[in-house]
């Protein structure tokens, strides 16, 4: 059942609009915004019908914090009021109401606006899953295609995507970057990490499937895929306009090889400076290189592939996130003594 939330501070109102509503959704009858935002910290609604005028603390200040915050601002939010000028409305609308119910109200008339946001709500999520679908299987068919160019490390792309999937589902659990990653989407963010090789394209495959060890002309020639995985991305981002969609991917690509120290290409970028994509995917990606074969070496153990990246904490990886990885470490090893072939 649908949650709405009505905040309103008066008593009559909040009756009326509760005994409208509360056979259809769970309504959560609350006298002022101070009491909505605590509420917010446990149950996140559907829908928020909020009270414009009313002590303290009003709807409009409420929704510009409401929008503000990464968790909260897509909840849909309808004003009740009494005022019925323009300004108010434009003003509203600016910060982000998506309606305005004028008081008093019908009852059978608030309950018909309220079905009808709601099934709106519902046909605008539909058609988002859609285009994330397609976009996820666009993604996974381009990452196909590089993995299938490159010989020597197979099926890397798909391992990597699952040991981000459990290192960032550990930054969650630790609280580690929370400001930052709490506002992900994993379903956005996941898929997103096939591309970070996807530079790889523009380099010769007599480079890409040697044999042996890489001369350092081969090696500087190779470096080129993570600003050539950038120039990609940003132009299917051109060609789409869908910058948050693809701004993870850009990011993983570009950064993946930049070292917390400034040791790293194609920037020299350090700590900070790095993108926490590239960051996170730094460590996903060199433990995979470790403990997978190459003609020039012998696979890594895993106790092995932990220890080199404990040791290169604060000089090729940032510490917080090695910190993380050897809290799930024993998960990576479940992974990588998998086929890897398939998407998580």
């Amino acid at each position: 059942m649908k949650i709405i939330y009505i905040v309103d501070d008066n008593e009559t109102n909040r009756v009326a609009a509760n005994s409208a509503l509360s056979k259809n959704y769970k309504t959560f009858p609350l006298p002022s915004a101070e009491r909505m935002f605590k509420f917010l910290e446990k149950i996140t609604p559907d829908l928020i019908l909020l009270d414009v005028d009313m002590p303290e603390m009003d709807g409009f200040e409420a929704l510009s914090i409401l929008k503000a915050d990464e968790k909260l601002k897509n909840i849909p939010v309808i004003f009740l009021t009494a005022k019925n000028d323009a300004e108010s409305e434009i003003r509203g609308f600016e910060i982000g109401a998506i309606d305005f119910i004028n008081k008093p109200f019908s009852p059978p008339v608030l309950l018909k606006r309220i079905e009808t946001h709601i099934e709106t709500d519902k046909l605008i999520k539909r058609s988002l899953q859609s285009l994330r679908e397609i976009y996820n299987a666009t993604i996974s068919n381009i990452a196909d295609m590089v993995d299938s160019r490159d010989e020597v490390t197979g099926s890397h792309i798909a391992r990597t995507q699952k040991y981000l999937l459990i290192l960032v589902n550990e930054l969650i659990r630790s609280n580690i970057y929370a400001d930052e990653v709490s506002g992900w989407d994993l379903d956005i963010l996941i898929p997103s990490a096939q591309l970070h090789d996807v530079g790889k394209i523009k380099v010769s495959d007599l480079i890409l499937n040697k044999p042996e060890k890489l001369n350092e002309d081969e090696f500087n020639k190779i470096k080129y895929h993570c600003t050539e995985g950038e120039r990609i991305i940003e132009k299917i981002i051109k060609g789409t306009n869908e910058d948050e969609i693809l701004i993870h991917a850009k990011r993983f690509a570009g950064y993946h090889h930049e070292k917390w120290n400034g040791s790293g290409y194609p920037r020299g970028l350090s700590g900070e400076e790095i993108p926490l994509e590239g960051r996170i995917m730094a460590v996903a990606d060199v433990y995979d290189a470790l403990v997978s074969e190459r003609p020039y070496k012998k696979p890594f153990s895993h106790e092995e592939a932990v220890e080199i990246i404990k040791k290169d904490s604060g000089v090729h990886f940032d510490p917080k996130i090695v910190e993380a990885f050897l809290k799930v470490a024993d998960d990576f090893l479940v992974e990588s003594m998998n086929k890897g072939d398939e998407q998580p």
